[in-house]
């Protein structure tokens, strides 16, 4: 597995958490993915660390720069979509291009979010990108359903995460009391579902955009 991050340390720190796989190595890659060089340099990196194309896919990188929309600032519109949307084309497009060069089968799943699907009051940027990420995904599939590459999104709803820790726990709270389950999800339940859709389990399955919000958004 390649950890890939902004900030190589994080990376890092993950691949030391994670259990050893038939003895090969975990690696980590700091990597802007709203960047098409750095994107192009860790595709070549994949290739020349494992000889082998990836045959998973996960564009999990997101951010948020919340405001109300009055007051939102161009930077933070353009940051947003830089990373959420731009990020997701770009490493979607680098690594089915090695997948189509090799000829190999590939699942790529594109973590989207609820708030593509409702919209946020003051969250328009972070909602906008996730709903564009949908219609991403659906194109992709469409296009290379039949070359043996299955792309698929999952939809988050609220989950503890560092990303949600840095909202107000007012509007958590608040979140927390819409959802028909009564809780935040947990990291877990989320990477289940990516599981799922990266396995042999879901090989009749793409372009499909999985809810895993505790009810919320139904």
């Amino acid at each position: 597995m390649i950890v890939v991050d902004k900030f190589p340390k994080k990376a890092e720190e993950v691949c030391k958490s994670l259990p050893a796989h038939d003895g090969a190595k975990h690696m980590a890659f700091g990597c802007d993915v709203a960047s098409g060089k750095e994107v192009k340099l860790l595709a070549d990196f994949a290739m020349k660390q494992y000889n082998s194309v990836p045959d998973i896919v996960v564009n999990c990188a997101g951010i948020i720069r919340d405001a109300p929309l009055l007051d939102m600032t161009e930077q933070q519109f353009d940051e947003v979509v830089a990373v959420n949307l731009k990020g997701v084309y770009l490493v979607t497009q680098a690594f089915a291009r090695l997948a189509f060069q090799r000829k190999i089968a590939q699942s790529i799943i594109n973590i989207s979010s609820i708030l593509g699907k409702m919209g946020a009051a003051e969250r328009a940027n972070y909602a906008s990108t996730k709903s564009a990420v949908i219609g991403f995904t659906k194109s992709a599939a469409s296009a290379w359903a039949r070359d043996g590459i299955r792309v698929n999104a999952v939809l988050p709803g609220y989950v503890g995460t560092p990303l949600t820790d840095a909202i107000e726990a007012k509007l958590l709270k608040a979140a927390c009391d819409r959802i028909p389950m009564g809780r935040m999800g947990l990291p877990e339940e989320i990477a289940n579902a990516v599981v799922f859709l990266a396995s042999d389990w879901s090989t009749y399955v793409t372009g499909t955009a999985v809810e895993v919000t505790g009810g919320l958004g139904m």
